[in-house]
């Protein structure tokens, strides 16, 4: 025991994100898993999906001596696996899973989840399938390693499921290994991101939604009842933040046993010399490229912006960040000229090679090319949000604005054929990062940015903006590195016009005055570090863990009394 907790022997741990760099709990993992490697030395396994075939994964070295008798063993059951070493810092052991093979069991399987947690798959579509097939998949390779390597050797072994796509896994260890100990991680309820991506009031009412009404309405039925089933059959029920836990008590009828927020792992981030040598050399790449685009002279006094995440469009408050640059366009109180990305990606089709052309060229431009505020072009141009409210606002970055937004709509890994820069290196060239969220369980890119420097903005709608919040004991200012605006289901103006004003006072930041906000970004960034953040996790396990000895315990005082 450490300090009186219950400490996992082993730990599986399964999510679609593992080794499958997809979206934000990637980094949760990814981030978290030296943490856990240094205190638990490959003893944390994770657990995800081979998407490759017969190709080899990019995230993952895989290594033929790793588990290499269980493997043979795992083949003869039917199980088809990768094992290799994720290629993250602390290169945990990792096991990708081939789950095409269940499909052909898929209606026995949800007649047996039906059957026994009453789970409704009879409404499944899209990914619900493939997400089952994969969590049982996991939770086979799980039983499978468990019975020939940990039985009667290890007692306290521990199953955490992330999202309801790993939910069926763990209601199947659940029922056939009931001495293993189970949590349950919901980074954001489905309902709750589907009743906020469907343009209704998600926060006001949420005291009179009812998640079972919810899901019939929208459609949801098959991925919200998995998710509730586990919720309630877990041993230890977890979500990111507290205003994710309010989502839980009420759409899914079951409290948060704990809230377990997202750390970082600061270890990537340049130091000293080299950190200001990387930031400039992405800031000249980005106002480059902005030149390059809009035949455009921005210089080194200007100021640089982004939003970023995935493309939901009133979710991750990107309308609201093409608002309130426009509005920031007419303030006489801006004394700097803005240069703001969005770098969200789309429906990408290829880098633009009139701008590639002109890039290589090393000329300077003075008329801009045609479609000025896009790096790529799209499949879909004509029918995209986000030139959509450009064209509606006619914000056609001309010579004279003040303000100039431009759309990366790629994925930034460094290879984009424009660009060229990874994603953390364009957000080490900003100056402000704006992230004003609706619907944002954590909302990491904030914490990303602070960790490198950057001052950002976002709303008390993200668990990050109330954690910053809760950490000053006030609301939190751009003095203070972030600077937290109030948003609700009807305030979307205000909090355009707080963008804008904000934006604006930082333009007429002295350099001291900057320096001090930079510092102050960088300081709450190391309260949030998986060093301080893991004693949540440590809780979550002695908790799971005591529910599954009691259990068991009272299994075997079953057995005597008959």
């Amino acid at each position: 025991m450490a300090n009186g907790k219950l400490v996992p022997d082993y730990i599986f741990e399964s999510s679609w994100e593992v080794c499958n760099k997809v979206g934000g709990i990637y980094t949760v993992l990814s981030s978290r898993a030296k943490t856990l490697q240094d205190t638990l030395p490959d003893r944390i396994i994770f657990i995800g999906p081979d998407c490759w075939g017969d190709a080899p994964c990019p995230y993952i070295t895989e290594d033929a001596s790793l588990l290499a008798d269980w493997r043979e063993e795992a083949a003869e059951e039917g199980l088809t696996v990768k094992i290799g070493r994720w290629n993250i810092p602390g290169n945990p052991i990792s096991i990708l899973v081939d789950f095409k093979p269940f499909f052909e069991q898929k209606n026995d399987i949800y007649g047996w989840l039906w059957e026994h947690y009453g789970v409704d798959s009879l409404h499944a579509y899209g990914d619900y399938d493939e997400a089952s097939m994969f969590s049982y998949a996991a939770a086979r390779v799980v039983e499978s390693f468990y019975k020939s390597r940990l039985a009667g050797q290890y007692e306290r072994v521990v199953y955490h499921a992330n999202e309801w796509m790993c939910g069926l896994g763990l209601l199947y260890i659940n029922n056939v290994l009931p001495q293993i100990a189970t949590i349950f991680t919901t980074h954001a309820t489905s309902i709750g991101r589907s009743i906020a991506g469907n343009n209704k009031p998600l926060y006001d009412y949420l005291f009179a939604y009812n998640g079972d009404q919810m899901a019939v309405e929208l459609n949801m039925q098959s991925k919200h009842s998995i998710e509730k089933q586990t919720a309630h059959h877990a041993d230890c029920f977890t979500t990111v933040s507290d205003i994710t836990a309010n989502e839980c008590r009420e759409l899914l009828d079951k409290p948060v046993d704990f809230v377990l927020p997202n750390g970082f792992d600061n270890s990537f981030v340049p130091k000293g010399a080299a950190f200001t040598r990387k930031r400039n050399v992405a800031r000249r790449r980005l106002l480059h490229v902005a030149n390059a685009l809009m035949g455009s002279r921005l210089g080194d006094d200007t100021l640089i912006v982004s939003t970023s995440g995935r493309y939901e469009f009133r979710n991750k408050g990107i309308d609201v960040f093409i608002e309130a640059m426009n509005r920031l366009l007419r303030d006489r109180d801006l004394s700097k000229p803005v240069l703001a990305f969005i770098v969200v990606p789309g429906w990408v089709g290829e880098p633009r090679q009139d701008l590639v052309d002109r890039l290589a060229s090393g000329k300077q431009y003075d008329e801009p090319l045609e479609v000025p505020q896009i790096t790529h072009w799209l499949h879909n141009m004509s029918h995209d949000n986000v030139l959509g409210m450009l064209k509606y606002y006619d914000m056609q970055n001309r010579k004279d604005d003040k303000v100039k937004l431009v759309f990366l709509p790629c994925y930034l890994t460094g290879n984009d054929g424009v660009l060229n820069l990874s994603y953390y290196d364009v957000v080490l060239g900003n100056d402000l990062c704006i992230y004003p969220s609706y619907y944002e369980p954590w909302g990491y890119t904030p914490l990303e940015a602070v960790a490198f420097k950057v001052p950002c903005i976002t709303t008390d709608l993200a668990g990050f903006g109330l954690w910053a919040n809760s950490v000053k004991g006030s609301n939190s200012e751009i003095e203070d590195g972030v600077k937290v605006i109030h948003r609700t289901d009807y305030n979307y103006s205000e909090v355009a016009d707080a963008i804008k004003d904000t934006v604006a006072l930082y333009s007429n930041f002295s350099p001291e005055e900057v320096k001090k906000a930079r510092a102050n970004a960088d300081k709450l960034s190391k309260k949030a570090l998986w060093s301080q953040f893991i004693r949540h996790y440590e809780d979550a396990y002695d908790f799971a863990l005591r529910k599954a000895a009691a259990r068991m315990e009272g299994q075997d005082n079953k057995r005597e009394m008959r």
